[in-house]
C-alpha cells in the first residue's frame, strides 16, 4: 500500500509545514529580478541566445569525418606520400651541429617539431568537425550543468528567515519571536507576508512601531491578524508565491514566435500587471473561469488575508469562482437565505454622486456607443428624483419607490411636493417642478430609467437593495479595508437585471477607489463575463484605474458583445490582454491591431530550371531526369526584412491549441511584454 499523504490534497506544502524546514526552503528560494510575467520563484535566467544548434547525428558524424580526415592527412606526411616539404622549417632551424645522428637535442627539436604540426593539424581539423561543440554537449561541462546548482546560502545578516529589516531598526526581540516561530513550523506564507505588511505600514508612519512590536511578542506568526482571524485559505487551486505577491497561470510555450527569454518559463501574474487591469477573450469552455479567474481570485483572496488587497468578484451564481469559506462577504442577489444586501447608491450620500452612478447602471448601455459619450440626461433625472427624497425622507428611495417617482405616478410626487413646501425646502421643490416640465416629452429618458428600474422591481429581489437600515448592506466604500467580496448575480431567469447590477458595481467601484484617502491597498474587480458591462463611462473609468492603485479582471466570449465603436478604447485601456484558444478571426482582428506589427526576417526560396548548353551537360540532365523522374533545378534564397504582425487573425483563431492563450503584459511602470503563446494546463 503506497504511505498516507501527510496533508490535504490541493494544500501546498508552504501552506502547513510540519516543520521549519519547507517553509525556509521556500523562503529563501531565489526570486531574481526578471520580465514581467516570469515567474519569479526560483527562476533561473537563460543564458544569451545560441543558434539553432546542430543535430546530434550530423554534429557527431562531422566530429568522426573530421577526425579520419586529420588523421589521414598525417599518415601521408608521416608515410612521405606528399613529399618532404613539410620538413623545410625543420631543417633550416637546427643548427649544423645538431645534425649528429642520434643526438638528445636532435630527438627532442624533431618530435617536438612533429608534435606542433600534429596539433595544427587537429587544431584545423577540430575546428571544421566542432569538436568544442561535442565536448560542450556531451563531455563535462554537459554533466555540470545537468547537476541541480547548491541553493543559495544567505549570510546571518541577509538570511530573510531572520528578519534582518527588523533587526536594523532596533525591533531584536521581535525578530528572535518570528525566527523562533518560522524554525519551529509554526509560520505560513501568509503569515509572512502579513507581518511584512503590517511592517511595512510601520515604516510609512501609518501605525506605531510599538504595537507593532507588543503584538509580536505576545502572538508570534498570528499576529496582525485579518479580521477574520483566518491565517489562510481552506485550499488552493493555483501556485503562489507571496513574496512577490504572484499566482502562477502556467508556462510559456517553447514556440519560435514567444521571445527566446520566455521560452519554457513559468507565466504569472500579480498586482504589477493587474494594476493595468486584465481583458480575457474566449469562448465557452476555453478556460477563463477556470485557469484564469478562479486562480486570480484565490491570489486577490490571499493578498487580502496578508493585508495587501481588496478584492471584489462578481459571477453568476454557482459558476465556480471559488467556495464560500475563501470569502468574507457574499451577497447572494435573489437568494432569500442572503446574508448581506447590496447597496444600490454605493453608500453615496450626495444625490448628484448617487444619480451618476445609477444613471450608469440603469441606461449606461443605451448611451451612444462612443468615447466621448455620456448619461448625463439621465443623471439629471436621477438627481431631480433622489435630491427631494433625500431632503424630505433622510434616505434614498428604495426601489419601488424610485419606479413610481419615474413613472410620474401623480400621488408620491404630491405628497413629496407637499412635504417639501412645509420644510421651506424651495430649491428642491425647484427641481420637481423641472422634472415635471420634461415628463412626457419625446426627449425624456424617465420613461426608460422607469422600465429599467422595473427589472429590479420583482418578487424575487423582495427585501434587496433596502435603503430602511433594516438590512446589512454591502458598500464598495469599504475597498480601504482588506476585505474579500463574492457577488452572486442571478444569471437565470433575470439576465437583464444581473448586467444592470453588473454595471452597477462596475461604476461603483470606479468611483469608491478613486475616491480612497489611503491607496496602500491593492483593489481589484473580477468580472466573470462583463458582457453588457462595457459603457463610454466604464471605459473612461478603467483609464484611471491605474493612478488608483486598482484594476479590474474582465472576460468575455466575444468581443461582439461590446458595441463596436468601444472596442478599441477598451483593448487600449486594458494594459495586459489575453485571446484564449477558439477565438473568431473577427476578434483576431481586432487583437492583431492593438498587438501591432514588428520586423521579421523572411527567406524566399525559388526553384530554376538549369538549362544546359553543352552537349555532356545535356546528357547529365538528361539521364538524371530519367531517373528522378524531375528535370534538374537549382535553388536561389532571398533573404530579407519585413513589417508583418504579432499574431495575424486567423492565427490567433486556427494556431492557437486548445488550453493555451496568447497574452500581452503591462506593468504599472510602463514594462512592456509582447503577445506571449501560453499553456495554461502547464
Amino acid at each position: 500500500m503506497p504511505a498516507r499523504p501527510d496533508r490535504a490534497p490541493g494544500v501546498l506544502e508552504s501552506a502547513t509545514p510540519q516543520d521549519g524546514s519547507a517553509f525556509l526552503t521556500w523562503l529563501r528560494a531565489p526570486r531574481p529580478a526578471a520580465e514581467p510575467g516570469v515567474w519569479r520563484f526560483g527562476h533561473r535566467p537563460k543564458p544569451q541566445e545560441v543558434a539553432q544548434p546542430v543535430p546530434a547525428r550530423q554534429l557527431l558524424s562531422g566530429a568522426v569525418i573530421a577526425f579520419l580526415v586529420g588523421w589521414l592527412l598525417w599518415s601521408l606526411l608521416w608515410n612521405g606520400y606528399l613529399g618532404g616539404w613539410w620538413l623545410l622549417p625543420l631543417y633550416a632551424a637546427i643548427p649544423d651541429s645538431w645534425a649528429e645522428p642520434h643526438s638528445v637535442a636532435s630527438v627532442v627539436v624533431v618530435y617536438a617539431y612533429y608534435a606542433i604540426i600534429a596539433l595544427a593539424i587537429m587544431t584545423a581539423v577540430g575546428r571544421l568537425g566542432r569538436w568544442g561543440e561535442v565536448w560542450r554537449r556531451y563531455g563535462t561541462p554537459a554533466w555540470r550543468r545537468a547537476a541541480p546548482p547548491p541553493p543559495p546560502r544567505h549570510a546571518p545578516e541577509e538570511d530573510p528567515a531572520r528578519w534582518p529589516h527588523l533587526r536594523a531598526a532596533g525591533a531584536e526581540a521581535a525578530a528572535d519571536r518570528l525566527t523562533a516561530e518560522a524554525g519551529a513550523g509554526l509560520m505560513r506564507d501568509v503569515d509572512h507576508a502579513r507581518i511584512s505588511r503590517a511592517w511595512h505600514s510601520v515604516q510609512a508612519g501609518r501605525h506605531a512601531m510599538g504595537a507593532f512590536t507588543e503584538s509580536v511578542l505576545r502572538d508570534g506568526a498570528a499576529a496582525c491578524l485579518h479580521p477574520s482571524g483566518n491565517r489562510d485559505l481552506p485550499s488552493r487551486a493555483a501556485r503562489h508565491d507571496l513574496v512577490t505577491a504572484q499566482v502562477r497561470l502556467g508556462t510559456s510555450a517553447d514556440d519560435q514566435r514567444n521571445p527566446y527569454a520566455y521560452r519554457g518559463t513559468g507565466l504569472a501574474l500579480g498586482p504589477d500587471l493587474l494594476g493595468t487591469s486584465l481583458l480575457a477573450v474566449g469562448p465557452a469552455g476555453s478556460g477563463k473561469t477556470g485557469r484564469v479567474v478562479w486562480p486570480l481570485a484565490e491570489s486577490l483572496c490571499l493578498q487580502a488575508l496578508a493585508g495587501r488587497a481588496a478584492v471584489v468578484v462578481v459571477g453568476a451564481a454557482g459558476s465556480g469562482l471559488g467556495p464560500a469559506d475563501d470569502y468574507d462577504v457574499i451577497v447572494r442577489v435573489g437568494n432569500p437565505d442572503s446574508a448581506y444586501d447590496i447597496d444600490l447608491y454605493g453608500g453615496a450620500t450626495d444625490p448628484d454622486e448617487a444619480a451618476a452612478v445609477l444613471a450608469e447602471a440603469l441606461a449606461g448601455d443605451l448611451t451612444q456607443p462612443h468615447p466621448g459619450a455620456d448619461s448625463r440626461r439621465s443623471t439629471t433625472v436621477l438627481a431631480q428624483l433622489l435630491g427631494p427624497f433625500r431632503a424630505v425622507h433622510g434616505r434614498f428611495p428604495s426601489v419601488p419607490e424610485l419606479r413610481e417617482l419615474l413613472d410620474g405616478a401623480p400621488a408620491p410626487l404630491a405628497a413629496l411636493r407637499r412635504a417639501l413646501e412645509d420644510e421651506g425646502q424651495l430649491g428642491m421643490v425647484r427641481e420637481l417642478d423641472a422634472r415635471a416640465r420634461q415628463s412626457g416629452t419625446s426627449t425624456d429618458p424617465g420613461t426608460v430609467l422607469a422600465d429599467r428600474v422595473a427589472l429590479l422591481d420583482r418578487p424575487a429581489f423582495s427585501g434587496f437593495f433596502d435603503t430602511s437600515g433594516q438590512s446589512r448592506p454591502f458598500s464598495l466604500r469599504s475597498l480601504d479595508h482588506p476585505v474579500r467580496v463574492r457577488i452572486d448575480l442571478p444569471e437565470r431567469g433575470h439576465a437583464d437585471a444581473s448586467r444592470i447590477l453588473a454595471r452597477l458595481v462596475l461604476a461603483q467601484f470606479s468611483m469608491s477607489v478613486a475616491a480612497r484617502v489611503d491607496r496602500s491597498l491593492f483593489a481589484c474587480l473580477v468580472v466573470d463575463d462583463a458582457t453588457g458591462t462595457i459603457t463610454p463611462e466604464s471605459v473612461r473609468g478603467i483609464q484611471r484605474l491605474r493612478s488608483a492603485h486598482a484594476g479590474v479582471v474582465l472576460t468575455l466570449r466575444t468581443l461582439d458583445d461590446v458595441p463596436r465603436p468601444l472596442r478599441g478604447p477598451l483593448l487600449g485601456a486594458a494594459g495586459c490582454r489575453m485571446a484564449l484558444s477558439g477565438v473568431t478571426p473577427w476578434d483576431g482582428q481586432d487583437f492583431a491591431e492593438v498587438w501591432g506589427k514588428e520586423w521579421t526576417e523572411t527567406r524566399d526560396i525559388t526553384d530554376r530550371q538549369i538549362v544546359a548548353d553543352e552537349p555532356l551537360a545535356k546528357a547529365t540532365h538528361f539521364v538524371r531526369k530519367v531517373i528522378t523522374g524531375k528535370a534538374p533545378t537549382a535553388q536561389s534564397v532571398t533573404v530579407r526584412k519585413v513589417e508583418r504582425e504579432r499574431w495575424s487573425a486567423s492565427e490567433l483563431a486556427h494556431a492557437v491549441p486548445p488550453g493555451h492563450a496568447v497574452l500581452s503584459l503591462t506593468t504599472v511602470r510602463g514594462e512592456h511584454a509582447p503577445p506571449l503563446l501560453v499553456d495554461l494546463t502547464g
